[in-house]
């Protein structure tokens, strides 16, 4: 006899769980949820290989909404996500902030012009010129520097499979069920899609598919005979640790470092008594689904050149550890896609996320557990990012992309 779920949920990291955990926690729907996960242990999922963190300084209004509505969510997460019997998960959040540094004009209007639509969300964020950096940060370099932008709340870093596992944990105590498999095709009847087959065989009657299957996402779309502009993209994040270490020496935020964004797009930020540190490759070719091969030259011609000018701090440093993971890189526009295919409407959308997928979870998850329950985005409209402007080649294009 097959078996039928109301929801199936291709994907079980952190988007997948949150759509799972928010549609079980919705008094308004009954349906049966399943999560379909390929790899339990997560071990090459584009969550654990993240480097975990949320900010509020994009350039659309959105995106700001977004994270605002991600930190109040990871601040209250241990209250939230707690299950009977265990103790409240701790994501460990350290606000430390984030610190974009201009260099060029074009540099410092893009600043500017985030700044005020921040500044119009609500979010804590302050432009500081040169000496107001310094004072702030002693240990940089900032002669070059035209403007800082510096988030003083609402951002920083946190665990990523903390948060993970406490929407599965969460989901599941609920009632959402997860089965370790593939999903291997999936039928479509016209303009609906019925079901799921497992690689075990299975085949799974499903009056919803949520396409939450990261950097493969448009592999899954290709199974109903859609497309998504999604392929994996590689990122090398390296662990490095320092001969004199700045951390302490600001003089905000109780002397703690923020994530600092360099103008040549490297970025640094502390990770106990390291710091952790990466940058975008020159050359950001689709790799394949399996290629988890860290770019190890980066660290010399890309990462160590750039902190050592930003810092003598930076000029003594080594690698004590480094791994790559993959973005589910939306080549479109670089920004999410949440929502219903617009002629398959019982397939949705929850993709592309450009390397944001951990600090736009919560909202992401929130808005398709909507879409499923009322037909439509009750707390935050997410209609700027839905699938429509994929038909239509409609870039909704954000410059803050790190």
């Amino acid at each position: 006899m097959t078996r039928r779920y109301d929801v199936v949920i291709v994907g079980g990291a952190v988007i997948g769980s949150a759509v799972a955990y928010f549609l079980a926690a919705n008094p308004d729907f009954g349906g049966s949820i399943l999560v379909v996960e390929r790899d339990p242990t997560y071990s090459r999922a584009s969550t654990s290989l993240s480097s975990s963190s949320i900010r509020t300084q994009f350039s659309n209004p959105i995106n700001v909404r977004i994270s605002q509505f991600g930190s109040a969510f990871i601040r209250d997460f241990a209250t939230t996500m707690q299950v009977r019997g265990e103790a409240p998960p701790d994501l460990n959040f350290h606000e430390g902030g984030y610190l974009f540094l201009a260099r060029t004009p074009a540099q410092e209007t893009t600043l500017r012009e985030n700044h005020a639509v921040q500044r119009d969300c609500g979010a804590d964020v302050v432009l500081w010129d040169r000496d107001e950096l310094s004072r702030a940060f002693p240990h940089l370099r900032v002669d070059d520097i035209r403007l800082a932008s510096y988030g003083r709340s609402g951002e920083g870093w946190f665990s990523n499979t903390g948060l993970m596992n406490g929407f599965k944990a969460k989901a599941r105590e609920l009632g959402a069920e997860y089965v370790t498999d593939e999903v291997m095709a999936i039928t479509r009847q016209g303009d609906s899609v019925t079901s799921v087959t497992l690689r075990s065989g299975e085949v799974i009657a499903a009056g919803t598919i949520v396409n939450a299957s990261g950097p493969r996402a448009a592999l899954t779309a290709r199974m109903a005979g859609l497309d998504i502009p999604v392929e994996p993209r590689k990122r090398t994040l390296f662990v490095i640790d320092c001969a004199t270490s700045p951390e302490g020496t600001a003089t905000v935020n109780g002397g703690r470092l923020p994530l600092m964004i360099d103008p040549t797009g490297v970025f640094c930020r502390p990770e106990g008594r390291f710091f952790l540190t990466g940058a975008a490759p020159i050359e950001d070719p689709a790799v394949d689904w399996d290629d988890f091969e860290p770019r190890w030259e980066e660290f010399e011609t890309l990462i160590w050149p750039a902190l050592a000018e930003r810092s003598p701090a930076f000029e003594a440093i080594k690698v004590v550890n480094q791994w790559a993971g993959h973005y589910d890189f939306n080549t479109l526009d670089h920004n999410l896609i949440v929502g219903r295919h617009p002629e398959v409407r019982n397939f949705i959308f929850a993709n592309g996320f450009s390397g944001h997928g951990l600090q736009q979870g919560p909202a992401a998850g929130r808005g398709v557990s909507e879409l499923i329950t009322y037909g439509a985005f009750r707390s935050l409209d997410l209609s700027e990012v839905g699938y429509e402007r994929v038909v239509e080649n409609r870039p909704f294009l954000e410059k803050a992309v790190i």
